[in-house]
């Protein structure tokens, strides 16, 4: 039987993992090293190291960056607090922070301002979560996963509205919003979908070939939301195996005893001379026919912060790091 890969298309950077990158590398052209990076730009360990070898400083708070100096926030989102701690110190901030995080963020305010009660699901300790219930700790309860829902406690039945984390499984998201409503049955839902496009279409693409792949190869860093959960739903959806990867040398080669078909895939924050890395070492074992699984086309693109815009002529190729 013929070995062969399976490529799902959309895989890898979304515009706003491009968005953030690029603002890093425009920061050094504009600037040149050191640039300042409050937590990792994106989840993935190839970027975080590239830049890293180019003169990014990678902080975990911005009072470790020096006063004066600019720090870029990375794509997960700060809270208000951060921002305040920086201009404290007279940081020049460049906010890279998707803007689709940000449109939750407005979200948070916004029913704050109204008096809800904000379930925002999503993952404890995760970065996105902590900028997202910074806006309005006080009426943000984090519900991770539906069997954090029995233990919700809000002021008024009436006035809850229910968020989530960008990164998450579209499926695992509304077990949760479903016992939520069983809880709460005037809950109220987003204004538009908070889980992002980019996360849909990789899932949606993994889901199309999963039943067809004896394995699935993710390419993505442990840390990435995004990418852990396709690998929960290639194996939800029929894959006989799936793991995550972040280089071609990771790849067990008893994963591929017996396997005919291996599905490949990537995350949001990974650059695809990774996945070329991977189709190679397929290539070299037997694995030389490549079909791509196409369920949608990716066209959008984010512009570059406006601190910038006016050097610089906008965010390159994606990829690119």
């Amino acid at each position: 039987m013929t070995k062969r890969v399976l490529l799902a298309k959309p895989r890898g950077y979304c515009a706003g993992v491009d968005r953030a990158v690029v603002t890093v590398e425009k920061a050094l052209e504009a600037h040149g090293a050191p640039v300042y990076v409050r937590k990792q730009i994106v989840h993935n360990r190839h970027v975080v190291e590239t830049l890293e070898g180019r003169g990014v400083v990678f902080v975990d708070e911005a009072d470790e960056v020096p006063a004066g100096a600019i720090v870029v926030f990375s794509a997960h989102g700060v809270s208000p607090a951060v921002h305040q701690q920086a201009a404290a110190r007279g940081l020049r901030p460049l906010d890279a922070t998707c803007p689709l995080v940000t449109k939750v963020h407005q979200e948070v305010k916004r029913f704050a301002r109204d008096g809800y009660d904000i379930l925002l699901i999503g993952h404890q300790g995760h970065e996105e979560v902590e900028g997202t219930a910074g806006e309005a700790p006080r009426q943000v309860q984090l519900v991770d996963g539906p069997e954090a829902v029995d233990s919700v406690i809000v002021r008024d039945p009436s006035r809850v509205v229910w968020l989530s984390q960008t990164t998450l499984s579209v499926d695992e998201t509304m077990q949760t919003v479903a016992r939520l409503r069983e809880r709460f049955p005037e809950l109220t839902d987003p204004p538009s979908d908070d889980i992002c496009y980019a996360t849909q279409n990789r899932q949606v693409a993994v889901k199309a070939m999963a039943a067809d792949c004896d394995l699935v190869l993710v390419v993505g860093s442990r840390n990435s939301s995004n990418s852990v959960r396709l690998v929960e739903v290639a194996l939800g959806s029929g894959a006989r195996s799936a793991y995550l990867v972040d280089y071609a040398r990771e790849i067990d080669l008893a994963w591929l005893d017996g396997v005919h078909t291996v599905g490949i895939t990537s995350g949001a924050s990974v650059p695809e001379v990774l996945v070329r890395g991977v189709l190679d070492f397929l290539a070299e074992r037997g694995y030389t026919e490549v079909r791509e699984v196409i369920t949608a086309e990716e066209k959008l693109v984010f512009s570059l912060p406006r601190e910038l815009k006016g050097s610089i002529s906008g965010p390159g190729p994606s990829g690119a790091v």
